[in-house]
C-alpha cells in the first residue's frame, strides 16, 4: 500500500491539476498558450479512473493535487511556459514577415 500510495503522490506531483479545470480546456484550441493542458487531461483520466476502482483514493488524490505545493508549483510552470509560448509567437511571426518581405518580395 506504501508503495502505490507513493507512485500516486508522484504522479499527482507530476501530473497536479485541479479538476474541473481541465474539463472546462479545449485541448485543441489554436490560441491556446497553456503547455499543461495535455498533462491536466491526462491527470484527469488517471483520478477518474482510480476513483472509479476505489474512491477513497480517490479522494485522496484530488487532496494531494490541492496541496499549496503542488497548485504553487503548477502555477509556475504555467507562468513560465506561457512566457515561452508568448515568445515564440513572437519569433514564428518575426520569421514570417522575414520570408514575406526578403525571400517572396512582397
Amino acid at each position: 500500500m506504501l508503495q502505490s500510495r507513493t507512485l500516486m503522490i508522484a504522479l499527482i506531483l507530476l501530473l497536479g491539476t485541479t479538476f474541473p479545470e481541465v474539463h472546462s480546456k479545449s485541448m485543441f484550441e489554436k490560441d491556446r498558450r497553456d503547455w499543461l493542458v495535455i498533462p491536466d487531461a491526462i491527470a484527469s483520466y488517471i483520478y477518474e479512473t482510480v476513483n472509479k476502482m476505489s474512491p477513497k483514493v480517490g479522494q485522496f488524490l484530488a487532496d494531494a493535487a490541492q496541496t499549496p505545493v503542488v497548485v504553487g508549483s503548477r502555477n509556475f510552470l504555467i507562468r513560465e511556459t506561457t512566457k515561452l509560448s508568448i515568445l515564440a509567437e513572437q519569433l514564428m511571426e518575426k520569421i514570417k514577415k522575414l520570408w514575406y518581405s526578403r525571400v517572396q518580395g512582397y
